[in-house]
């Protein structure tokens, strides 16, 4: 035993101490070298920057810091430029010398910390061998060892080689750099978890707030129903115009329930038409709020001698789910109990996605753009615009391009592998794979120009009725109407020059803003919409320009614009 415990005190700590001196002097060396840096820099600063001079100091400061900048600028020796060039990289040097020198010292004195706690350590081994009990009762006796002496020692080293384990594991991380690589993979596997986790939870936040109806919103819709209500004399229904199917004029389809959003996209219009007077909107929403609707338009007329008219979904009355495969899939309880499965697993299957579905999408609402022939049976074209656009400039130059017999002029979004059919059709289903190809090019809902003529001719509405029949179950896309937009409109869709239409205001913030102002319309896809408190602040002026402040209820609603 006594044998033991002096080795252990020779070699061991003797290792231990020159391993830890010999580190510690490379942390000198290092810290010493950094120093001689910064005292060299620093000496050759002082001797060669010349004195500032001080014929300028009557200038004043603060507003005229710049004129004073650039009065120096025109009168000061070329050479000076360099000077300061030179001075400045040595300045950022001499900071990067100093954060290195910090960062050995940190080091040299949590060395120095550890250097003395095993030094002490290696004292406590030795002088427990030299305590005066131990010594002549264990290691300087000739006859029988004590047993109770020999237990307490034992107990003692136990303690003392338990408390040297526990320093040298503590202490081994800062020397053992596969420790120190393992360490960090378990640190970025875990800060991994947790950003996976936070994405997912933002993503679910953000689509509930985009699906949300703002206070604001839906108390700009009680206000405008409690004026028809108080005053309805004011508001009585209106004989047809006969331009409302006057097919010389430029015909306009938005289909919302969205009052303000509405009333931004028609005024946006009509602020950049050369002549708004032949223009023409057809606005549809829902039972609910046809009646808020008409009286914001009766309220705030059109300007420009521009033609609106309000109609609700039930007006019309081919509407019906044993005609449109929607309405029937929507009133089913089968297609209810998927949209609320696949809502929630889109929620949190990807926090990346920022443009998650909206329940919007089985709405009919969303779905009266495949029956724009009939419902609108005098016209020969028509513009869809979604109520989430913003229109920047006249438009009536889509309707002079030449369509080549096709139905539908639309904005490509493709770029490399993205945007292409694949991404929205099941081309795993064979009914997909031989019809489509899955690179083809997608392109946007939003600002659409249809060929009616084309249209009927091409019996679009069976081809769309057809195929959404055949999706009943949703093996064939997910829920939303570009997909089978897509499908509908294949080898039947122009392209159109990209400036027509900008998209990605919901949701990209790298958006270039040359980009956005040579847009005709720029659309705010995605959740952060403009009329939400989650709207990008460098894209919301664009829209709320369009904002009718003047409209009373707004301030009364508390409307953030």
């Amino acid at each position: 035993m006594a044998i033991a415990v002096r080795g252990s005190r020779g070699g061991g700590s003797g290792g231990v101490g020159a391993g830890f001196r010999s580190f510690f002097s490379y942390r000198i060396f290092i810290s010493a070298m950094f120093s001689l840096l910064f005292i060299a820099t620093v000496s050759v600063l002082i001797t060669s920057r010349p004195p500032t001079t001080h014929h300028h100091s009557s200038l004043p400061s603060g507003a005229n810091v710049y004129m004073h900048r650039t009065f120096l600028a025109l009168n000061s020796d070329p050479l000076k430029t360099r000077l300061d060039l030179i001075y400045k990289q040595a300045n950022d040097h001499i900071t990067l010398v100093k954060a290195y020198a910090a960062y050995a010292m940190r080091l040299k004195l949590e060395i120095s910390r550890q250097l003395k706690m095993f030094d002490d350590l290696a004292k406590n081994f030795s002088d427990l061998n030299s305590k005066p009990s131990y010594k002549s009762a264990l290691f300087e006796t000739n006859g029988n060892l004590d047993e109770d002496v020999l237990r307490q020692f034992e107990k003692e080293v136990k303690d003392r080689v338990k408390f040297a384990r526990s320093l040298v594991a503590e202490s081994k991380e800062n020397y053992d750099n596969q420790l120190k690589i393992q360490k960090l993979k378990d640190t970025i596997f875990s800060v991994s978890e947790l950003l996976g986790k936070a994405k997912k939870n933002g993503a679910l936040a953000s689509s509930i707030a985009a699906k949300s109806i703002p206070k604001s919103l839906h108390c700009l819709a009680m206000r405008l129903v409690e004026e028809r209500v108080a005053h309805p004399e004011k508001y009585k229904e209106e004989w047809p115009k006969a331009e409302f199917e006057d097919p010389s004029l430029y015909h306009y389809a938005v289909f919302s329930d969205n009052v303000i959003a509405v009333s931004v996209v028609v005024r946006s219009v009509v602020k950049n038409a050369e002549e708004p007077w032949k223009h023409v909107f057809h606005v549809v929403t829902d039972r609910m709020n046809v009646a808020a609707m008409k009286v914001w338009f009766r309220m705030r007329p059109m300007e420009g001698g521009a033609h609106l008219e309000v109609k609700a979904v039930e007006d019309y009355s081919f509407l019906h789910s044993s005609y449109v495969p929607v309405l029937r899939q929507i009133e089913s309880a089968k297609m209810q109990r998927f949209s609320r499965e696949k809502t929630t697993k889109n929620a949190t299957k990807d926090g990346s996605n920022k443009k998650l579905k909206n329940p919007v999408s089985t709405s009919v609402l969303n779905h009266l753009r495949f029956y724009l022939p009939e419902m609108y049976p005098k016209l020969h074209k028509i513009l869809l615009l979604d109520d989430d656009v913003v229109v920047q400039k006249d438009l009536t130059g889509l309707w002079k391009i030449d369509l080549a017999g096709k139905v539908n002029g639309a904005v490509e979004t493709c770029f490399g592998s993205f945007h292409r059919f694949s991404q929205y059709l099941n081309f795993s289903n064979p009914l997909i794979n031989e019809r489509f190809n899955p690179k083809a090019c997608a392109w946007a809902f939003g600002m659409n120009i249809f060929d009616l003529d084309a249209w009927r001719r091409e019996k679009c509405t069976e081809t769309y009725h057809d195929w959404q029949n055949l999706n009943e179950d949703q093996t064939l896309w997910q829920l939303d109407t570009l997909p089978p937009g897509l499908i509908t409109f294949y080898s039947l869709t122009k392209s159109l020059d990209k400036s027509w239409h900008v998209l990605g205001l919901g949701y990209n913030p790298s958006i270039s803003m040359d980009e956005i102002n040579n847009a005709a319309v720029i659309h705010y896809n995605g959740n952060m919409k403009p009329w939400l408190d989650i709207a990008m602040n460098q894209y919301k002026n664009l829209w709320t320009k369009y904002v009718d402040n003047d409209m009373e209820f707004l301030q009364m609603c508390n409307f953030g614009v």
